[in-house]
């Protein structure tokens, strides 16, 4: 079993060892924030690479987790809608999905939602959320450290 395999393996002994008393829901939240602290860890390490090995001035270690993360999102969305079947479940989708690539990366997320509105037709709306997302993400951290300035 190569690497993947074993730590899908990993990743589904987790998932069996959850105590059943806890709620599903609780169960959910769980796993989300345990991949959420592996997908930031991974973050992390990416940057501090990217430092390291990159010109400075530009966001290059940024750059790559949106673009990987968004690529990865795309490999488990086409798995887990295609490939999976009923084998997979659930809980894999979240650890994975929400909560490894949401810790990696919000913009994987961003992405797939983007192309979910493309496919079913809705362009003018995938083409609102892009701008609004961009403009009002731009303009919220802006208004964040004016607000912070402010009182400094």
């Amino acid at each position: 079993m190569g690497p993947l395999g074993c730590f899908v393996a990993l990743l589904l002994a987790m998932t069996a060892k959850i105590p059943e008393s806890l709620s599903r829901s609780m169960q959910s939240f769980l796993l989300v924030f345990l991949g959420a602290g592996l997908g930031g860890a991974l973050r992390h390490g990416v940057n501090m690479v990217a430092v390291r090995v990159a010109e400075e001035g530009f966001p290059w270690g940024t750059l790559f987790i949106n673009a990987a993360g968004s690529l990865v999102m795309g490999l488990f969305a086409g798995f887990f809608a295609f490939k999976a079947g009923e084998g997979s479940t659930q809980s894999l989708r979240l650890f994975l999905m929400t909560g490894v690539l949401g810790g990696f990366t919000t913009f994987s997320a961003f992405s797939l939602e983007t192309i979910l509105l493309w496919e079913r037709g809705e362009a003018a709306s995938a083409l609102l959320y892009v701008v609004a997302s961009v403009v009002l993400a731009v303009v919220g951290l802006f208004l964040g450290l004016s607000v912070v300035r402010s009182f400094s």
